[in-house]
């Protein structure tokens, strides 16, 4: 298929080479989200090329600029469809995944597709980040935490950082906007103990879309007050 040769190919560019193996699971990724979609509202991008372009290649941007090779542990906060963590662990099968989302019918989803993948160590939990990072065995623990177009920074913050463990990192996956988000999110970064490692722009091939990924590493444990009960962080941001 024309856009498993291009995305191939794009991904060797950046140094990812995906295997025959990696590019079936993709393409039965991508055959599972336009089947469901017709039942359960998981993207508005349902497209080939476009899921192939604004979701895949999208959510491996984020292998272009750090070493996933030698992270362990990922959390990926209301991950949705499935993005970007699933398309991480597709290209990093050593990465032992957990994915956060409210809606138990992407839940439903998410597991469906584990599943028919043969992924192994993707654990799928339905609920609130808020009330989840109060979980011992979830809260400071994580090398790499994601999130992709789930909230301002200043609440996404609250909502991602308290999963990662001090010296992880969390990236924010952000549109052209993202530079303004954080000249916003000062307070919240120096509250939940996180400084910015590093941000970087790119432009999404075939769709000359913007985007703008911020890396932030954890500078020590969350305070115990973070984060707050579920539906403030959103109402009051830090």
């Amino acid at each position: 298929m024309a856009e498993q040769t291009w995305f191939a190919q794009t991904l060797s560019e950046h140094g990812l080479s995906a295997s025959e193996v990696q590019l079936v699971q993709f393409r039965q990724y991508y055959e599972q989200l336009a089947d469901w979609n017709e039942r359960v509202n998981l993207t508005a991008i349902t497209d080939r090329v476009q899921v192939y372009a604004k979701h895949f290649f999208d959510s491996l941007t984020i292998a272009f600029f750090l070493p996933l090779q030698e992270m362990e542990l990922a959390a990926d906060i209301g991950s949705g469809a499935g993005f970007p963590g699933l398309p991480l662990k597709i290209m990093f099968p050593h990465l032992r995944l957990v994915i956060v989302d409210s809606l138990q019918k992407r839940i439903h989803f998410l597991e469906h597709v584990v599943s028919s993948l043969g992924l192994k160590d993707v654990v799928c939990m339905h609920g609130r980040a808020e009330d989840l990072a109060r979980r011992p065995d979830l809260r400071d623990r994580f090398d790499l935490v994601t999130a992709r177009a789930v909230a301002r920074l200043p609440v996404l913050n609250e909502l991602c950082l308290p999963f990662v463990r001090p010296g992880g990192r969390f990236v924010a996956m952000k549109g052209p906007q993202g530079q303004e988000e954080l000249a916003e999110a000062q307070n919240s970064m120096q509250l939940l103990k996180a400084r910015v490692a590093s941000v970087h722009s790119i432009r999404l091939p075939l769709e000359d879309a913007d985007r703008t990924l911020i890396v932030m590493e954890k500078t020590g444990s969350t305070p115990d007050k973070y984060p707050r009960k579920a539906g403030v962080p959103a109402k009051q941001p830090l």
